[in-house]
């Protein structure tokens, strides 16, 4: 046979009215007789996916009864620790990608003046992944720092369709001045492009959807697929029926799963679209007609947006905001019926922060629906679960007494094979949680960076003895 050097663009879109289907990696993306890793599609597979995941409010495990015993971190370090007491023990199955980091503090989320006494859970968020202290202010001249993710989709983001997105469960379209002289800006984000340039958050899956799948639509055309009951994979079918033909069987079955996900990721949303109009009282009313009254599920079709976008490399960046602070909304699922906000002010009684750890363990359960999507999809040599790096936290730890020492943070994945995975590292006290930020974003390979927010050093992720590594001044700038 003779072999050819013809192959499908990595980049190759399917299109239609208002509709941009990208595939995700397909063998026939890599020429004939070339080795995938030189290829284009190779180079993509190896750009390391990055989700950074807020969770307000702490930790159970953040108090005093609560460390001694273990509800958010294990008691042993290093490889042979035990996630059955603690919050994390939904996280089992993956404990081998999973990297747990405990014992770093938030200091700049602390008030740093009078007037700031009190605004904890209005500046908290603000802080989480820029690690910087922001500015009090009830107007626009808002003023943090660039956040962790946006730091990596500075570099790594602009070669794909969408360099970053920004995804929230709860209502962030707050305006104006919320309390203790914070704008409510600080609350609703993480995200930050510049520390003057905060990035809205998307609630809507539908919104999430239309811009994965709608690149270069205009409004008009969107709208026009909306009044249709048509699939948005119905505006390409002549295409896909084409491609199928151009490919190989275990092409084609790679093929047929994405779509498959991607159709019924499409048949969820407009599920919940109809059931929110059917006229039935709604949960919460004023949300969008495509956000689901159930927490689950809102963040199970989020997490499945997540796990497509990758999978076709349209963006290798999320940031998203579980909750957002001060928040009343209850889980009754976690065996808890107390709302959030309440429920993290335990007074700390023992039995109140055993009912609060149920909430964390709910939370953090929510995750492995998102990893097993990841560990279950090829990308390239390997899988989304080892090429990626998910970041889950709170900028506050004991939130009883808004304190911001020993706060909850973890990371799952293995950043393409630069983290390891299966570790308990506990940082020395007093450690910024800036820190391991700033080896992760070494990691990612923004290794131009000197320091990051209040970091003084960086934390190694992969060794079961670590150590901090200082840098001083003149290296810090």
């Amino acid at each position: 046979m003779f072999i050819t050097k013809k192959h499908i663009s990595r980049r190759t879109i399917l299109k239609g009215m208002g509709v941009g289907v990208a595939l995700p990696v397909l063998d026939a993306m890599a020429p004939a007789a070339t080795a995938f890793a030189k290829t284009e599609a190779g180079q993509s597979a190896s750009k390391v996916r990055v989700v950074a995941m807020e969770m307000v409010h702490g930790a159970a495990g953040s108090t005093a009864i609560g460390q001694k015993k273990n509800l958010w971190a294990p008691a042993a370090t290093g490889h042979d620790f035990d996630l059955s007491p603690t919050s994390l023990s939904p996280l089992e199955p993956f404990r081998n990608d999973l990297t747990i980091i405990s014992n770093t503090d938030l200091r700049q989320a602390e008030a740093f003046t009078l007037p700031e006494i009190g605004g904890d859970h209005f500046r908290a968020s603000a802080v989480f992944l820029t690690q910087s202290h922001p500015k009090q202010t009830e107007g626009n001249d808002v003023l943090a720092g660039t956040s962790f993710d946006q730091l990596y989709a500075q570099k790594f983001g602009q070669d794909t369709p969408i360099p970053s997105m920004q995804l929230s469960i709860e209502n962030v379209d707050q305006a104006g001045g919320c309390t203790y002289g914070y704008s409510c800006i600080y609350t609703d984000t993480i995200s930050w492009a510049s520390p003057t340039q905060p990035l809205p958050m998307v609630r809507d899956p539908r919104a999430v959807f239309d811009s994965l799948f709608g690149v270069g639509a205009t409004p008009a055309e969107r709208a026009a697929n909306l009044r249709t009951d048509k699939s948005i994979l119905d505006w390409v079918s002549t295409q896909i029926a084409q491609l199928r033909k151009e490919i190989g069987a275990s092409d084609k079955r790679r093929l047929n799963e994405y779509l498959d996900n991607v159709r019924e990721l499409e048949r969820r949303i407009q599920r919940v679209e109809a059931r929110n109009a059917s006229g039935e009282t709604r949960a919460f009313p004023d949300a969008p007609i495509g956000v689901p009254d159930s927490f689950e599920e809102h963040v199970h079709i989020m997490m499945d947006l997540i796990a497509v976008a990758f999978a076709a490399d349209v963006t290798r960046v999320f940031s998203f905001k579980l909750s957002r602070d001060a928040s009343g909304r209850s889980y009754p699922e976690s065996g808890v019926s107390t709302g959030f906000h309440n429920a993290s002010h335990h007074g700390e009684r023992e039995d109140r922060i055993v009912d609060f750890a149920k909430i964390n363990k709910y939370h953090v359960g929510m995750l492995p629906y998102l990893l097993n999507k990841l560990k279950d999809t090829l990308d390239g040599e390997h899988t989304l679960l080892h090429n990626s790096l998910v970041l889950y936290g709170s900028p506050l730890a004991d939130s009883n007494i808004h304190n911001h020492r020993r706060a909850p943070l973890f990371a799952v994945g293995h950043a393409g094979g630069r983290l390891k995975g299966g570790l308990h590292v506990k940082a020395a006290d007093g450690t910024p949680m800036a820190n391991p930020m700033l080896t992760m974003l070494h990691m990612l390979g923004r290794d131009d960076l000197q320091s990051f927010g209040d970091s003084t050093g960086e934390l190694d992720l992969n060794s079961a003895a670590p150590a901090t590594t200082t840098v001083d001044a003149a290296a810090k700038g």
